[in-house]
């Protein structure tokens, strides 16, 4: 992982954010990452724990809630622009999103 969060997996300019992952309570840059170095499987957030910090901007280290990183297409606190073809992959991080 780089310093703005991005790995092997994704690594264009707009890939700058971390999941915290629910199951073990741990940034990852990725499914894919969570998948090769965790020891257990990934855990989608569930709907009533949106509120929660989830979301890691690489570029500022703001942390967002799943509801806030759902509602915006760049960081509110430094706007760098988030990746839209994470939206790809929600199912993967969020409950019930799909």
């Amino acid at each position: 992982m780089d310093e703005q969060t991005r790995c092997i997996h994704y690594a264009t300019e707009l890939d700058v954010i971390a999941i915290r992952f629910i199951c073990c309570d741990r940034y990852y840059p990725c499914h894919l990452c969570h998948q090769e170095t965790a020891d257990h499987d990934a855990v989608p957030w569930p709907a009533d724990a949106r509120d929660r910090p989830a979301v890691l901007c690489g570029v500022c280290r703001s942390e967002l809630s799943v509801t806030d990183y759902l509602a915006v297409d760049s960081c509110p606190s430094c706007a760098a622009r988030f990746n839209p073809s994470c939206a790809l992959h929600y199912p993967l991080y969020f409950a019930s999103l799909g």
